[in-house]
């Protein structure tokens, strides 16, 4: 029986809960993570509308990209689309998971779809985060050195980038005096010791340091284990905001914007003229990207696609790229097709639905 605890720990191991912004609240909003999963809708929005076609389709799970409550709420009367949905989802029984912002900041999520729909080479994060990691420095006696490795590995140490089971490691000797009432390993309480030891060093991200200390003590030896743990500033090439790559060919900015518009099935745009200037290096934020203009410019791309842009805005790009809001629901859509993908390759007792439902409040005339 697979319970909704257990497709929320496959969400959160896609995206962690901890990588999302400070102003957001994604995680489980309505909901038993105990139940049984009968089935599953994966969403853009939740409306509704979509807990009634969940309802119809006999799924109690929701997975939507934007949190339904996003703010506080202080009562529950219906007034608002928000209360409705919340007090429809739980008079049917309906759960629904929310996996916003940490999707968009990690680097197989949100961005990279859009990049992968637009067939952008070897796309990277745009603007990676510090203040992720951190640096785990511990004292092992040589022979236990693989077993303690292989403990930290698992648990999620050593990964960097696209290398896995990383770590450092140097020999010396380690000294100590066990009181009475210890219970050493190795020696003998009362009599110093000494122990031919490697030092080593391995990094891991921050919000994984309880599964890391409690699989560096259960694997360890010794009665105490000797270690220091740093945070580093250095930046997570894997956790940020926004990705860049290039297309197969530069096109024209008529060329690109035609293109734009048949991979991301777009019936409008707004943009920012580049003139004769080709396009290659393109930069992606689904949602609300103004603040990546210039980490876009900085990069050296030719064009930033996003969403949400304010008339001012338009302005930064100064003749130096192209901007193109394509629209907030157009620039993340088809994240419904990344919680498809991952729950479906995961679980095959229950049916995983994409939602038929189209959220997109904005309409368009031409």
């Amino acid at each position: 029986m697979t319970k909704i605890q257990d497709v929320i720990k496959v969400l959160e191991q896609l995206a962690p809960v901890p990588y999302q912004e400070s102003y957001d609240n994604a995680g489980l909003q309505t909901g038993n993570p105990g139940d049984e999963v009968k089935g599953v809708l994966v969403t853009l929005d939740c409306t509704e509308k979509v807990v009634e076609e969940a309802i119809a389709k006999g799924c109690n799970l929701i997975v939507a990209h934007h949190p339904v409550i996003f703010k506080g709420l202080k009562q529950l009367t219906g007034r608002s689309y928000v209360e409705r949905t919340i007090i429809k989802a739980i008079q049917h029984h309906v759960a629904i998971y929310a996996c916003h912002t940490n999707l968009d900041n990690v680097h197989n999520g949100v961005n990279a779809k859009v990049a992968e729909k637009l067939e952008l080479h070897q796309p990277k994060i745009l603007a990676s985060k510090s203040q992720t990691l951190l640096q785990l420095v511990t004292f092992v006696p040589v022979a236990d050195t693989d077993h303690v490795l292989q403990a930290l590995h698992k648990a999620g140490a050593g990964q960097i980038g696209n290398y896995h089971n990383c770590s450092f490691r140097v020999q010396g000797t380690g000294q100590f005096l066990p009181s009475d009432k210890a219970d050493p390993a190795i020696g003998q309480a009362g009599k110093p010791e000494q122990v031919q030891e490697n030092r080593l060093e391995l990094i891991f991200p921050a919000y994984l340091q309880h599964n890391i200390m409690k699989a560096l003590v259960e694997a360890h030896p010794y009665e105490e284990v000797a270690h220091y743990i740093t945070a580093l500033e250095n930046r997570n090439q894997e956790v940020g905001i926004g990705m860049i790559g290039e297309l197969k060919e530069a096109l024209s900015e008529e060329e690109f914007l035609q293109y734009l518009k048949q991979k991301m099935k777009l019936q409008g745009l707004r943009y920012t003229s580049v003139g004769a200037k080709k396009i290659k290096k393109v930069a992606v934020c689904g949602g609300a990207g103004s603040f990546l203009i210039k980490d876009s410019i900085r990069h050296g791309a030719d064009a930033l696609v996003t969403a949400d842009l304010k008339y001012h805005e338009f302005f930064d790009a100064e003749d130096k790229l192209m901007i193109a809001d394509i629209g907030h629901y157009e620039s993340e859509v088809f994240t419904k097709e990344i919680f498809y993908d991952v729950i479906s390759k995961n679980f095959l007792n229950f049916a995983v639905d994409l939602s038929e439902t189209n959220t997109n409040p904005v309409r368009y005339t031409f």
